[in-house]
């Protein structure tokens, strides 16, 4: 039985980790669970899996009534969570915030089944040397692919890394269509049902500009030597190119179940409840990116060579984006625009290997994101 944290619980990738949870109540024992401040949902969830420990970020003890398990609460309690000893944490929390909670389970000696991609993506160098062999397993379904694909050969076998991109509901959009593109609309993935962050990231395609960084930091591999291809019908989830020209694949039903049990369970298998791919009267196509659109890529991919705070500013600086538009404060292009601006003002901050340093670096960043954001409301007559 593998005993775990699900942190970040209420969210997209929470639920489906419960949902595996659920499926195979025989396999795990779940010792903690965390949430911002969705109370009914994480309330639900402790009367169902009854763990020892339960952690509200956004709230008070109270504000779950009487649950049996021990009660921790407010800022960085996900974060205490971690240090918690078991098997697997599985860390779903989204952005930036979740970067204490990965360098905190991997301080303890933990496993992390690591969903959230920002913590490689502001301190990848950091984070991988806390981290010891076998002890950070990648949730995301790409990287979840490379990891396998990459099982049991070695690193002169290995030449390119091939990233997939559903290309999000927007990618065959003119660049004058994708200004009137409304939040509702960016909201509609066709293949994937995410978070609503994540789900903006996959139509700007800044998730896949943080996945190339983050694959750079799981895999050590050159950003030259990463791939990224548009695959509109997400079955393909990410290869590998070896040294002899062959290519190997992972391909998978679109279903986040997949790599959420294998990362729980690894190097074990089980029914996910997910069906197998079909091969019968289908098609796969890949395309290239349109860099020249949908410009979050190729700034994701500059700005995680360029190292340093420049991987923390664009992460903060397009949170910060990613809410202006959905609070319909920027246009959809303007998400490309803010980051890119700053990211052309970022100054020096030393070496960020400490959780005051990148933080330092996002404070930073945030505060000059909402300056740009506001400037861009005023020139379109947004503010009076």
């Amino acid at each position: 039985m593998r005993r775990i944290a699900v942190l970040g619980s209420t969210g997209s990738i929470g639920r489906q980790a419960l949902d595996v949870v659920r499926a195979h109540p025989d396999r795990f024992e779940v010792a903690a669970l965390s949430a911002s401040s969705n109370t009914g949902l994480l309330r639900s969830q402790i009367r169902e899996f009854r763990p020892e420990y339960a952690a509200l970020e956004d709230g008070a003890p109270e504000d779950l009534g009487e649950t049996g398990a021990e009660l921790l609460s407010g800022a960085g309690s996900s974060e205490r969570l971690a240090e918690l000893r078991v098997d697997t944490v599985l860390n779903g929390i989204v952005g930036f915030a979740g970067l204490a909670t990965t360098v905190s389970a991997l301080r303890s000696g933990n496993t992390v089944a690591l969903a959230n991609k920002e913590s490689l993506v502001v301190a990848g160098e950091w984070v991988m040397g806390l981290a010891g062999e076998g002890r950070l397993v990648p949730v995301d379904s790409e990287h979840s692919a490379i990891f396998q694909c990459l099982l049991g050969r070695r690193g002169e076998e290995v030449s390119k890394l091939l990233l997939t991109a559903s290309g999000g509901p927007f990618f065959d959009l003119s660049a004058e269509e994708l200004r009137h593109a409304a939040p509702e609309d960016a909201l509609k993935h066709p293949t994937w049902q995410m978070g609503r962050k994540v789900t903006i990231d996959s139509a700007s395609m800044m998730n896949k500009g943080l996945e190339v960084i983050e694959a750079h930091h799981l895999f050590g591999v050159p950003y030259e030597d990463i791939k990224v291809v548009v695959h509109r019908q997400s079955v393909v989830h990410g290869g590998v190119t070896l040294a002899d020209g062959s290519v190997i694949l992972h391909a998978a039903a679109p279903d986040m179940r997949l790599p959420i049990s294998y990362g729980l369970l690894y190097p074990e298998r089980v029914d996910a409840g997910v069906g197998p791919v079909g091969f019968d009267g289908v098609t796969w196509t890949f395309a290239e990116p349109r860099d020249e659109v949908f410009r979050s890529l190729p700034l994701a991919v500059e700005a995680g060579r360029s190292g340093g705070a420049y991987p923390v500013a664009l992460n903060a600086a397009n949170e910060v984006a990613v809410e202006a538009f959905l609070d319909r404060r920027i246009q959809f292009p303007e998400l490309a625009t803010v980051t890119e601006e700053v990211l052309g003002r970022v100054p020096q901050f030393g070496v960020l290997e400490s959780l005051e340093a990148v933080r330092s670096a996002d404070r930073w960043a945030r505060e000059e994101a909402l300056a740009v954001v506001g400037r861009h409301e005023v020139h379109r007559g947004l503010v009076r």
